[in-house]
């Protein structure tokens, strides 16, 4: 499991995070650039929403590349290639029944920083994540949720 300053990324995740500060660093910075110099171009700065707006705007971009840069630095790759299947582990892809609503649900545990719910990519560091880690194939895990318990019987773990 990843220490409060290790943060484990798939390979894919590790280049999709490298490809986005890039964008950043080129594309957003000549982007911001480029506004900020247009709304110095109004005048007089002191009562400039643009201008405010813009600078705002690079703040932003700035602290996201400082935290991109930071995941980035203290990234750990999970080699999926390694991963055990006979119990859950950060990269396992997960089949699991879930008992409480008779549904099957197919679940990645990743690193938090590529979670995405949406597309059934789950933190370590969720509820339903840490419920699961270390548990094996016909485990039932118990998890605690906003709307109540959720029961989770545990049908595959893949690589």
């Amino acid at each position: 499991m990843a220490t409060n300053n290790q943060n484990l990324l798939t390979a894919e995740g590790y280049r999709k995070l490298q490809e986005e500060l890039e964008d950043l660093r080129t594309t957003g910075r000549e982007r911001i650039a480029e506004k900020i110099k247009e709304a110095r171009s109004f005048g007089d700065l002191s009562e400039n929403a643009e201008y405010d707006e813009a600078m705002n705007e690079q703040a932003i971009m700035e602290a996201k590349i400082a935290r991109l840069e930071e995941e980035l630095k203290s990234a750990k790759i999970l080699d999926t290639e390694e991963l055990r299947t006979d119990v859950v582990a950060i990269g396992s892809y997960i089949t699991v029944l879930d008992q409480t609503y008779n549904e099957e649900l197919t679940l990645q545990i990743i690193g938090k920083s590529q979670a995405n719910p949406e597309e059934n990519r789950i933190s370590d560091e969720s509820p339903v994540g840490k419920a699961l880690l270390g548990h094996a194939v016909g485990d039932i895990a118990e998890v605690k949720t906003p709307g109540g318990i959720v029961t989770l019987q545990i049908k595959k773990i893949s690589n």
